[in-house]
């Protein structure tokens, strides 16, 4: 967002606080400034001059989880979170807190596969204590990360349908890999090949989100130019915050965006009955869904995946509220604390239905509710869709 449009968008605020309603950080916290509304008139104040970069106020605006819940209760059609993420641009200088996350986020950027090498060996050299300090929940890594392997997977079956292209996403790669391999699975039995493209990189999600602006472009740029000269089907991701950028936030960020990005659910909708009638042998017939942030306020789709699991067969219960798990990714880091209550209220909604599985579209949402579902296995879509098939 250039600085002109950012002041625009200051500017259009009313302060009428639509954008409070379904805020899950004021509703944590129930003070201005852990609103949107709170944030956008600090942003405003600071823009004008009539305050200075401080730590209360920097806390204030890297305290907004991202989860983009409050751009659509807007009247006026602010685009709050890209209000927020140059907000966080003008303030990573003055912001020292975060400047050894910002180092190791931009070499974990230039060095993937050596940063996961050194944080499987920092498992056996560290203490125990030090690495749960570190980081809110525990890791237990792959032996290797998934694209380390085959990048093409071609369908044996004569009647071949297309190509479909994964964007893995980093935690697919580094932490779920069996989650892409299921995806895999799942497109050949659809008859398709299914292509991992060499160079693809890092979202830039989390770059943007510790103000690094400049670093996410230059990924953004990179990975369009590696998807959009695929001839595929369809390209798919198993984590909305990665289709959400590469879809909706690449266009704002560079002005070009990957159109043909889709979530699972919404390609696999009406794509299943090939299977049909499902063969339910699940080995559970009840589950709770939870709605991903970025999947159901970033993308509007919340019905495809219901769907999909009615028309497997399974008894679909509802929590009696929508919710944000807390994990948001570097947020999960940096504000440990109020992430844990969001997990707390999540889950206490999640289990009131006495659903005895929860399943999830995100990875980041399937690592976060794994931390306090107990003896409640929490499972991705895919996983689901590939045992019933």
């Amino acid at each position: 967002m250039e600085n002109e449009s950012y002041l625009h968008e200051l500017m259009k605020c009313v302060r009428c606080g639509s954008c409070k309603a379904y805020c899950p950080t004021y509703e944590e916290e129930i003070t201005e400034s852990m609103g949107a509304r709170g944030r956008l008139v600090l942003l405003y104040e600071l823009s004008m001059g009539h305050i200075k970069p401080s730590y209360r106020l920097i806390d204030r605006i890297f305290s907004c989880i991202l989860c983009g819940a409050c751009s659509g209760t807007c009247p006026l059609g602010i685009d709050i979170k890209e209000v927020i993420y140059h907000g966080r641009t003008l303030l990573k200088k003055p912001d020292v807190s975060r400047r050894l996350l910002r180092l190791i986020v931009k070499l974990y950027v230039q060095s993937p596969d050596l940063c996961f090498r050194l944080f499987k060996a920092s498992q056996f050299l560290l203490p125990k204590r030090l690495n749960e300090k570190i980081l809110p929940f525990p890791l237990e890594l792959p032996e290797s990360p998934f694209k380390s392997n085959r990048h093409v997977f071609k369908t044996s079956n004569n009647k071949k349908r297309g190509r479909i292209a994964v964007f893995t996403g980093c935690v697919i790669n580094f932490l779920y890999p069996h989650l892409a391999e299921s995806l895999t699975n799942v497109l050949q039995q659809l008859h398709y090949d299914v292509i991992f493209p060499a160079g693809e990189v890092c979202c830039g999600v989390p770059l943007r989100s510790l103000g690094l602006e400049d670093e996410a472009k230059r990924l953004a740029k990179r990975n369009l130019n590696i998807f959009k000269s695929l001839n595929v089907k369809a390209i798919l991701s198993l984590c909305p915050t990665c289709t959400l950028a590469l879809k909706v936030e690449y266009p704002k960020l560079i002005g070009e965006g990957i159109e043909n990005i889709m979530d699972i659910s919404s390609f696999f909708i009406d794509k299943l009955g090939y299977f049909h009638p499902l063969d339910n042998t699940l080995r559970f017939k009840e589950a709770v869904y939870h709605d991903p942030c970025h999947l159901s306020y970033g993308l509007g789709v919340t019905i495809e995946p219901r769907e999909i699991l009615k028309n497997i067969g399974l008894n679909l219960k509802e929590a009696e509220r929508e919710g944000c798990c807390g994990f948001g990714g570097i947020f999960s880091l940096t504000f440990q604390e109020l992430s844990g209550a969001l997990l707390n209220k999540r889950t206490n909604d999640l289990k009131k239905t006495d659903a005895k599985t929860i399943i999830t579209s995100c990875p980041g949402c399937f690592l976060q509710l794994s931390r306090n579902t107990e003896n409640i296995p929490v499972l991705h879509l895919i996983e689901v869709i590939k045992e019933a098939i």
